[in-house]
């Protein structure tokens, strides 16, 4: 794919928003709130999947940064997690597959009521997420997860993105009995796989630019670092407000979408 004009200017911002949105992302998800916008602003006449597969790219290094940092403090579940991210590689291919022939804008409705919702559940109960409940921790309940997350979460991921940690999240969590921080270090893993499924269809389709999403990755890489970091020394409480946050942004900026269309 032949790249666009970058000058200086634009490039110094997308990579701030690179470092931002790696830092929000290892937070608590929802970095592509941030990333892909800017793209899609930055690069008005460029086809919608080349953005979509340069931002899947800058993804992948900054949510790789922060599941290592995650992994290196907080214990992972294996027996949970690596069927997931299996499935999680399927799901994210075919999104991907799906972005170069349905229109995202019908999905958006449905993306705003589903956010509406996470956002009334973690109002409404102020503990979910501070303490971990490993009686919910039960077979089926782990088997709903990797299905949840492994398959449509990640489906939802490679056709649109944004918000796609926060989905995770809130899976672990109210699914499982995770407190936000394990959540978060589960979600980093799959999430890499997610970002990853996706990028190779899109690389497949030539809709890459390889340059600026290796050059946004660093920045990506950066931010996740800071933001996991922050997490883990902060809390989940911390997790939980800057949530609230983020889904209010994006629904916000969903709702704008909707009603300018």
């Amino acid at each position: 794919m032949v790249p666009f004009d970058l000058d200086p200017g634009l490039f110094a911002l997308l990579i701030a928003a690179a470092i931002f949105a790696g830092w929000v992302d290892a937070v608590v998800g929802g970095g592509g709130l941030i990333q892909l916008p800017v793209l899609l602003v930055a690069f008005p006449t460029a086809p919608t999947a080349l953005m979509l597969g340069t931002n899947k790219m800058a993804s992948v290094f900054g949510t790789a940064t922060s599941a290592i940092a995650y992994s290196r403090k907080i214990k992972l579940e294996h027996r949970l997690l690596w069927p997931t991210v299996g499935l999680a590689l399927l799901g994210s291919g075919a999104g991907a597959l799906a972005a170069l022939a349905v229109s995202s804008e019908a999905l958006k409705p449905i993306i705003i009521a589903i956010l509406l919702a996470v956002l009334v559940l973690v109002v409404a109960k102020p503990q979910l997420g501070l303490e971990p409940k490993p009686e919910l921790h039960t077979r089926w309940r782990a088997a709903a997860v990797m299905v949840v997350c492994g398959l449509v979460i990640a489906f939802y991921d490679g056709m649109i993105g944004p918000g796609t940690g926060i989905f995770l999240a809130v899976a672990f969590t109210t699914i499982l009995g995770m407190d936000f921080l394990a959540a978060a270090a589960h979600t980093k893993v799959v999430n890499v796989t997610t970002n990853l499924g996706a990028l190779v269809v899109f690389a497949a389709q030539d809709n890459v630019w390889w340059l600026l999403g290796a050059v946004m990755g660093l920045g990506a890489m950066l931010g996740a670092w800071f933001g996991a970091h922050t997490a883990m020394s902060k809390g989940s409480k911390f997790v939980r407000i800057v949530l609230v946050v983020v889904v209010l942004g994006l629904l916000a900026r969903l709702s704008w979408d909707v009603w300018t269309r």
